[in-house]
């Protein structure tokens, strides 16, 4: 049973706003409820079957990376509320994302085989192969765009179009270089490397907050490091935990979520493994046993957690 929708009406609610994988409820127009469905969603595209615990998954890595960060960068947290929703402070988000990449992978490797030398105004070298460790950590910024594909964008072009001041871009890439620092950190803690991962951040009013998800799956691509170098060196494809396998999936299946293409099918056997691999990223980036919520009825359970931190606030 998953999880792939939610009506919520919660004392105080003002607004809702459903996105691609989670559901985000403004109380009193100062607190919001982000919920973690278990929808699923790739190339920009919510997938039509969701995934057993993937909500789960999402929202403890999430408030795991956000108390172990929060005495560095600060945060839109103010409680976990029920396995799959945390409530926080309301802010006001900058219509970018920060993507913080320390390897060559992903969407920026296929560009850079595609034969771009420069991403979101960051040059690249020649001669890089694909999950090779950049010099250093690069930011390469994209556009947060309500429906369709974000799109990527430059520090330049940011502040050109008045999507962040200068000032405010400043501290929000100092934020996520460190964050990215701080991940690395404990990922190696854990036997994997952190290779990329995207930040948001908003504005309490005039305070810079980190907000949403942090070093999970849906935001994050970890390889293993005691095979890295091995297969980097034969040019084979790294063993990771992140959401890649399943693009590599829909890839291999005929689908990158553009016009005219049909998402393959997703049988049960698929949405199991697909689960799998998001508990195994969180007992191998925690180090703690995953601990399923009872899934029957999981909307009455996050809404007595509601109501719960309503009524002791």
């Amino acid at each position: 049973m998953t999880l792939t929708h939610t009506d919520f009406n919660f004392p105080g609610q003002t607004g809702v706003y459903h996105g691609k994988v989670r559901d985000v409820y403004t109380l009193a127009n100062d607190i919001i409820v982000l919920v973690a469905t278990d929808r699923i969603s790739a190339f920009d595209v919510v997938l039509p079957k969701g995934i057993p615990f993937k909500g789960q998954v999402l929202n403890q890595i999430a408030n795991y990376f956000l108390d172990a960060t929060a005495d560095e960068v600060p945060n839109w947290k103010l409680a976990e509320v029920d396995p799959m929703a945390t409530a926080g402070a309301r802010c006001e988000g900058f219509r970018v994302e920060m993507i913080v990449r320390g390897y060559l992978a992903g969407s920026a490797w296929r560009e850079y085989a595609a034969g771009a030398r420069e991403i979101c105004g960051v040059k690249l070298p020649e001669g890089l192969r694909e999950n090779e460790r950049l010099p250093q950590p690069i930011v390469t910024p994209t556009t947060k765009a309500d429906e369709g594909h974000d799109e990527n964008i430059s520090r330049e072009e940011i502040i050109a179009r008045g999507l962040v001041s200068a000032e405010d871009y400043a501290v929000i890439e100092k934020y996520a270089l460190r964050l990215f620092e701080i991940g690395t950190k404990m990922a190696a803690d854990r036997g994997l490397i952190l290779v990329d991962t995207k930040y948001e951040f908003g504005k309490l009013a005039d305070k810079i907050m980190l907000i949403d998800e942090i070093h999970t799956p849906d935001s994050s691509r970890y390889f293993y490091a005691d095979t890295y170098q091995e297969l980097f060196e034969q040019g084979k494809a790294q063993r990771q935990l992140s959401k890649e396998f399943v693009r590599q999936w829909l890839m291999d299946n005929g689908f990158m979520g553009k016009p005219g293409q049909v998402v393959p099918e997703m049988t049960d056997e698929i949405c199991r493994s697909i689960s799998e691999r998001y508990i195994e990223l969180y007992e191998h980036v925690t180090g703690r046993k995953f601990e399923p919520a009872p899934e029957a009825d999981a909307e009455k359970r996050i809404e007595t957690g509601v109501l719960d931190f309503l009524a002791n606030l």
